[in-house]
């Protein structure tokens, strides 16, 4: 199937949950969904497309909003599939119950962003320490990072 075809066919199957399908390069396609869509449209694509293999997620603060990137591919096509969700009440739902591969990556999004995955089967905190303050991301644009006041080179005093 060509790309325009795949493209076709994303959008007559999947309607009015489709926002925006972009294809910047062969083979590279970007899809917008509303976070409301955004797990049946990802269990539409393992389905019905066989986009079954979760590279990553990717998470974006574009200062006003969060950016959330899930990064699907098949032997013969990568899907970015885009939703973006408000920083003022960033939630998003799990899509762990249709890739459970994604559970370390939304886990991460809650560490880094502060985003609330609802629905996340285990959401402890994975790379951040025990000890770390609430309410501090440190991949937020208006996280405040303060370093010591004196560094020591090679932990020597």
């Amino acid at each position: 199937m060509t790309d325009a075809e795949l493209i076709e066919k994303l959008k007559a199957d999947l309607g009015g949950m489709v926002a925006e399908i972009t294809l910047p390069a062969r083979r590279r396609l970007f899809m917008k969904v509303a976070p409301r869509d955004l797990v049946a449209v990802t269990t539409r694509l393992r389905d019905s497309y066989g986009f079954v293999f979760l590279s990553t997620i990717s998470g974006v603060d574009n200062s006003g909003t969060f950016e959330i990137v899930y990064h699907f591919s098949t032997p013969e096509t990568d899907l970015n599939l885009r939703t973006e969700i408000p920083t003022s009440d960033p939630h998003v739902d799990s899509i762990t119950p249709v890739i459970p591969g994604a559970i370390l990556y939304e886990r991460e999004l809650q560490d880094m962003f502060g985003i609330v995955v609802d629905g996340l089967p285990d959401p402890r905190p994975l790379v951040l320490p025990d000890d770390w303050p609430a309410g501090n991301y440190p991949l937020r644009k208006d996280w405040k990072h303060t370093r010591p006041q004196e560094v020591i080179p090679g932990g020597k005093s």
